[in-house]
């Protein structure tokens, strides 16, 4: 080693001479980076240790009836879990999923913990090898730990799980769980053979929950989160005998880092034709669903980010009806992306940036906005509406409303109503004009059970064009919006040839500009305003915000601001959506709060 090193120094020192003598500068230097990306890999194997099988007299009890060694092979650094349930058939959960069934007959023995002695009940229990290259922690609930044993769970229940991975090492043992069950026969119990199964399942982040298919109820469509760290609830719509269609309700959940891409048929969404979008119109024979166990079940369609909105090139490379999902880098929020029948790139959920406090005039509508080319394409909000002669007092608001109805301004803060999507935390107080606590179980879509996440934030037009001009001449349009960076609001009452709602709707089989009823013929007989409502479309009846900050027409109608104004100063064109119509070319007053969706624009 110190003949090397010498080496090395005169080495340097040499060359030192010849790059002087060449005069090479070291503005010549080249630095190699190097990155290697090392894939999370987790699984979960078993070994048989001794068949869970075994014979019980009647009024005994039979302790650690068989053993399998579960390993788990993990390196997410966020940990892991492990989930089990009673498991029947294909279903995870319901009626006989935690007992052991007879093979002949209808007798079955409970799950339980062998405290009564006047009924037959069996168990579980987990134990952990301490020796284990990362040992896990077992769970407890209300039961007890799984440690000892324990009922068997009837829906997945996390029995143990590691918050974070360390160094597994070459040879790495895992971690490691023992299971075994035991067994009480009541003097009573009919003699017989009785078999039963029990599912375990890893995932990973430890934060995760594993997906499963939940039973149907017969007579109502319901709506389940499907993942882990969801937040939000639904309940369920009512199907009579009689029912032939439904309008789907419109989401109200939501997950940190997954976008929506509306509901699936199948937990896993294996079914590719199983889609619908959230608030999307079917149709189905009568009685349908309302047999037993013939309800429909949907399931949260969740996409994880695939990078960010403002420095996505992918659009050229997805073929149409293609979703993935994006993050904004403005506020973390991440949101379903489709290419849709026009050939263009939309987000297919409404937006909902949000509002910081103390920045009403300067553009700046969260942290690290403004004017950055990296996060957003405006330079600051329009002047108050005053200037068009119009009440200043919704000037650039992005709308939400409080538990009084009261509208929520840039620059103001209320505590208690955070201002996205979510009215008073997801427990909106009764009006004629909200929806209702979304876990009743009403059909109906106009006022009840509507949804609230799925129709995003509301905004006046000055705060979607996100510019310091208003635009007067139909001809023209805002250059600049509050979309992020890439993106665009559409334009409206313009050629096919621009990216337009327009343009869409004439992709769909509808008209250019102006309105067109759904009892009418178009070119395909669609009915309109269902085709925008189906997946991967995913427009909803998100309603609107007068200027006086009353919000309505949530579930019954919506209008999706344009680029575009018109030659009244008062109004700007949008996308009207109704249960009975869509209109292309629609115009509205501009200090109403209306949704967005945001079109890729390529630069």
């Amino acid at each position: 080693m110190i003949c090397l090193c010498f080496f090395l120094v005169s080495c340097s020192l040499f060359s030192f001479l010849i790059l002087s003598s060449y005069n090479v500068s070291a503005a010549d230097s080249v630095i190699d980076n190097v990155s290697l990306s090392i894939q999370v890999s987790c699984t979960l194997s078993s070994t048989l240790n001794s068949a869970h099988t075994d014979i019980v007299s009647n009024g005994t009890y039979k302790e650690d009836i068989g053993s399998t060694t579960l390993t788990v092979t993990c390196n997410d650094n966020e940990g892991f879990a492990i989930y089990a349930a009673g498991y029947t058939g294909n279903e995870v959960g319901g009626t006989n999923s935690t007992k052991l069934v007879a093979s002949s007959g209808t007798d079955t023995i409970d799950t339980g913990l062998l405290l009564n002695g006047n009924s037959s009940q069996w168990a579980m229990k987990l134990t952990t090898d301490s020796n284990a290259t990362y040992p896990i922690t077992l769970a407890s609930d209300t039961n007890g730990s799984f440690g000892s044993y324990h009922v068997i769970p009837s829906a997945y229940t996390k029995v143990a799980s590691r918050n974070g991975i360390t160094d597994m090492g070459l040879n790495a043992i895992g971690a490691t769980l023992t299971t075994t069950y035991r067994a009480y026969a009541s003097p009573e119990q009919p003699a017989g053979t009785y078999n039963g199964k029990v599912i375990y399942t890893l995932v990973h982040p430890a934060t995760e929950i594993p997906l499963h298919e939940e039973t149907t109820e017969a007579g109502k469509i319901c709506y389940y989160p499907n993942g882990g760290m969801v937040l939000g609830s639904m309940g369920c719509q009512t199907i009579t005998a009689s029912t032939t269609n439904a309008t789907l309700l419109a989401s109200n959940f939501s997950r940190d880092g997954y976008g929506f891409a509306g509901w699936s048929t199948t937990y896993d969404y294996s079914d590719s034709e199983g889609f619908y979008g959230p608030q999307e119109y079917i149709e189905f024979p009568a009685g349908t669903y309302t047999g037993q166990n013939n309800g429909l079940s949907l399931y949260a369609h969740w996409i994880k980010s695939a990078g960010n909105l403002q420095d996505w090139t992918g659009c050229p490379f997805l073929q149409e009806g293609a979703v993935t999902a994006l993050t904004d880098q403005r506020d973390n929020e991440t949101y379903a992306v489709a290419k849709l029948a026009d050939g263009n790139c939309w987000m297919i959920e409404n937006l909902r940036l949000e509002n910081t406090a103390g920045h009403n005039g300067d553009g700046a509508l969260a942290q690290g906005y403004g004017t950055s080319i990296t996060y957003g394409n405006f330079s600051g909000l329009a002047a108050p509406e005053a200037l068009w002669g119009i009440d200043d007092t919704t000037a650039n608001s992005l709308y939400s409303i409080d538990g009084s109805n009261n509208t929520i301004n840039i620059g103001n803060s209320i505590a208690g109503y955070r201002f996205p999507r979510y009215n008073n935390m997801n427990t909106p107080t009764a009006s004629s004009d909200r929806p209702q606590n979304p876990t009743s179980n009403s059909a109906t879509n106009s006022t009840t059970n509507a949804g609230m996440y799925s129709y995003g934030n509301y905004y006046t037009w000055a705060a979607a064009i996100a510019d310091t001009v208003h635009y007067a001449d139909g001809s023209d349009h805002g250059t600049t919006s509050i979309c992020p960076t890439g993106w665009r609001l559409p334009i409206s009452n313009q050629s096919v040839t621009d990216r337009s709602f327009g343009a869409l709707s004439v992709a769909l089989g509808g008209p250019e500009g102006g309105a067109i009823a759904d009892s009418s013929s178009n070119p395909t007989g669609v009915v309109m305003s269902s085709r925008f409502r189906s997946y991967p479309n995913n427009f909803v009846y998100s309603g609107d915000v007068s200027s006086s900050g009353s919000g309505s027409g949530r579930g019954s109608y919506s209008g999706y601001w344009s680029s575009t104004a018109t030659t009244s100063p008062n109004l700007a064109y949008d996308f009207g959506l109704s249960s009975t119509s869509v209109n292309p070319s629609h115009n509205y007053y501009k200090s109403y709060g209306r949704s967005i969706r945001c079109l890729f624009s390529g630069s």
